[in-house]
């Protein structure tokens, strides 16, 4: 390896411009700024050279599985790996058709969400006890979600509105990988772009594991320190899924730079614009809207309305601009397990939007217009079009996940859920 062109010193080349490849995507020409590991744990006595032939390649290899690169070498490896991608342009994006009513989906998803909960659970208490994550197991189930997402996405959607407390961060991920399959399918994306990034998704906060509890569950804001400790679960992510030779590459660049920002304010290494993966800027969106849609230790839940406003407001700065708006568009105004106020004051959850009619959904109303809980029956919002339906069931407010009474969260509770489901059967049959 030639190293006369770029005299060396002790501080590392990379600049906030470089971006991070695995080693198998490296090209002649490109230029090393730095490693994955320690320089002065591998034979290379210069910090940073360019890749003159193929055995350059090999040699990197032997000692690294990812390194970063100049920035401005970013082309030759764009086309090769997806999750690389600045963006969905070179191919007619996948269009996909519902094949399977919502009621005939119930019955699938829950044995998936047992599935995704016992898996995610598992990873994460191996996680906190030094234990190899075992990555076969998580595409099995990803490849599930993916399936079910194909046949109707509104069924994991409405799914993934459905709460239990301390368990934030199962339930989050679990979430989070439901709504970037469900985005990625009105994006477009192939089926194995869909299960890689599922993959990307379920696994991207795995490094808060390694986070203090008392950092991740204090209930007021964190002091400097903290922040900063909060923070590192970004590297602390890229570093176990590194342990794993055979993990998917994207998923560790996603648990890496999930939290950078297009406008070059976020962490760790304030890359912007598209030298952020495709499926971290996805991916960013996804769990920004879930965190701000449930109760944490330190703020209550927003509406979805609110949510989606506050994506709408940080385009371009905190997300992608493109991107954000093709996730509200995704989510819709009141996506499936939203609680919804109706002008007449029943309170309801929206169970399926209609494509001809997005702002009629089908909901179940759970209360009489007293607010007092009443038999769950299905009325499908779209029938106020044609006059059979009184204009009082127009929906008047969509309202935050915390705000309904002890009896709302009794009906979200999973397995009221499923049985709800199964006993209500007959009346979807009717739609």
């Amino acid at each position: 390896m030639s190293k006369e062109e770029d005299p060396q010193s002790s501080v590392s080349k990379r600049t906030n411009r470089d971006v991070w490849i695995p080693v198998s995507n490296l090209q002649i020409g490109m230029f090393i700024t730095e490693l994955d590991r320690e320089w002065l744990d591998t034979p290379f006595l210069m910090q940073g050279f360019y890749i003159r032939s193929r055995e350059d390649v090999a040699e990197v290899a032997k000692y690294c599985q990812y390194v970063w690169v100049k920035g401005k070498d970013r082309h030759l490896f764009d086309k090769p790996v997806d999750f690389e991608s600045g963006v969905l342009i070179g191919r007619k994006p996948t269009s996909y058709q519902t094949t399977a009513s919502v009621e005939v989906e119930h019955k699938n998803v829950e044995a998936l969400v047992e599935n995704l909960t016992e898996y995610v659970e598992e990873v994460l208490n191996n996680v906190r006890r030094g234990v190899p994550i075992e990555t076969s197991r998580a595409r099995k189930v990803v490849d599930e979600c993916v399936s079910s997402v194909l046949r109707h996405p509104d069924v994991l959607m409405w799914i993934s509105r459905f709460r239990k407390e301390d368990e934030y961060t199962a339930e989050h991920s679990i979430n989070v990988c439901a709504l970037s399959v469900i985005f990625g399918r009105k994006l477009g994306l192939t089926i194995n772009q869909l299960r890689n990034l599922g993959l990307c998704a379920l696994l991207h906060d795995i490094g808060k594991m390694c986070v203090p509890d008392e950092i991740l569950n204090k209930p007021g804001p964190l002091s400097d320190q903290e922040t900063q400790l909060m923070r590192e679960h970004a590297d602390l992510g890229r570093k176990i899924l590194l342990e794993k030779r055979t993990v998917y590459e994207g998923a560790v660049d996603v648990a890496y730079c999930h939290h950078e920002r297009p406008d070059g304010l976020g962490y760790p290494r304030g890359l912007s614009g598209d030298s952020i993966s495709l499926f971290s800027r996805i991916i960013s969106i996804v769990d920004a809207y879930d965190a701000m849609t449930c109760d944490r230790v330190y703020a209550k839940a927003m509406s979805t309305t609110d949510a989606l406003r506050e994506i709408y407001e940080q385009r371009g700065k905190q997300f992608d601009d493109q991107l954000a708006l093709a996730f509200i568009q995704t989510v819709g105004l009141y996506p499936p397990g939203s609680i919804v106020e109706l002008i007449n004051g029943q309170i309801g959850v929206v169970l399926e939007t209609i494509a001809r009619a997005r702002r009629l959904p089908k909901i179940i109303i759970l209360t009489d217009t007293n607010r007092k809980q009443c038999p769950e029956r299905i009325v499908d919002l779209s029938l106020i079009e044609s006059g059979e339906l009184s204009r009082d069931y127009y929906i008047k407010s969509v309202l935050a996940d915390s705000s309904h009474d002890a009896e709302l969260k009794e009906f979200f509770s999973k397995d009221f859920i499923f049985a709800g489901a199964k006993g209500i059967s007959e009346e979807l049959k009717d739609f």
